[in-house]
């Protein structure tokens, strides 16, 4: 396992997430189950691995089935955050056959969406393993599955930025520039937290050089995001803040360049293809007699 991994599976966010994408599913009743297989029929059910990665979602599989099959009996083989790679096993369970068969589907598509999310957390992260910097996600998830889908990236190795526009001020281009710039969108939020008593980081978005120097002037903040700068130019940054404050780099960067970016001293690197581009796993759930 790479880590201590949260267990999230009774999250109440996550059981309300199951329980809508079940009934979505079932509807008025599985007919394909019903119409061919008698209620009381036991079977077992193997989840298998088809890809090399991360595993991500075993334990809510795992709730899944429960919730279909109370009476079901899991075999847990393999953990949420092992490395796994094709062949390997993830669990076996021993249940009603309806209830595995309502299963199957949804816990495939969680499971695979969310092992693809840390393994490519997971490459991005080793990549850059030999430096301080972190690897972040963004807020580019599938609309109500952000939980799920940052829980992943943290299972890979990476961490998580702002959960949502609640729990920090992050001030990008459009806000800079409806604002007045760099320097009145920082004055104003600063009194905004004051003015309503909140005690949430402030991130500024640059866009050059020129701009990381005003907002330099309206320290104290949390973060300042170098975007779309080259690693010589993130290099620069870096030097110019000097610690000063956090340093983040985003947009533009990939696999095939982090390790420039890791090299300039900064931070943190945001990156959405985490979440927004991201190849599932492939794994399957084999059932039998």
């Amino acid at each position: 396992m790479l880590q201590t991994i949260p267990d999230i599976s009774h999250h109440p966010e996550v059981l309300d997430i199951i329980k809508r994408a079940l009934s979505e599913d079932i509807g008025s009743g599985d007919h394909s189950s019903l119409s061919s297989i008698e209620k009381d029929r036991i079977a077992t059910a193997k989840l298998i691995f088809k890809d090399n990665g991360i595993a991500a979602g075993l334990k809510i599989a795992h709730t899944i089935l429960k919730l279909n099959d109370s009476a079901c009996s899991i075999n847990a083989i393999m953990h949420d955050g092992d490395v796994v790679k094709h062949g390997d096993i993830g669990f076996e369970v021993t249940g009603n056959a309806h209830g595995l068969l309502k299963s199957e589907r949804l816990l495939l598509n969680i499971m695979q969406r969310l092992s693809g999310i840390a393994t490519i957390t997971h490459i991005a992260a080793d990549k850059i393993k030999d430096y301080p910097t972190k690897v972040l996600d963004t807020r580019k998830t599938t609309p109500n599955l952000r939980l799920l889908e940052k829980w992943a990236v943290a299972v890979g190795g990476g961490q998580n930025h702002r959960f949502g526009l609640y729990d920090m001020i992050m001030l990008k281009d459009n806000h800079v520039d409806v604002a007045g710039g760099i320097v009145k969108a920082l004055q104003k939020a600063k009194s905004y937290l004051v003015e309503n008593n909140l005690n949430i980081g402030i991130e500024v978005e640059t866009r050059s050089l020129e701009e990381v120097k005003e907002a330099l002037t309206q320290l104290p903040f949390q973060r300042i995001m170098l975007d779309n700068f080259t690693p010589e130019t993130t290099k620069e940054a870096v030097d110019l803040i000097n610690k000063k404050c956090e340093t983040e780099a985003s947009g533009g960067i990939t696999l095939d360049n982090i390790e420039a970016y890791a090299k300039s001293g900064v931070d943190f690197i945001s990156l959405g293809m985490l979440t927004h581009s991201v190849k599932s796993l492939d794994i399957s759930f084999k059932i039998k007699l």
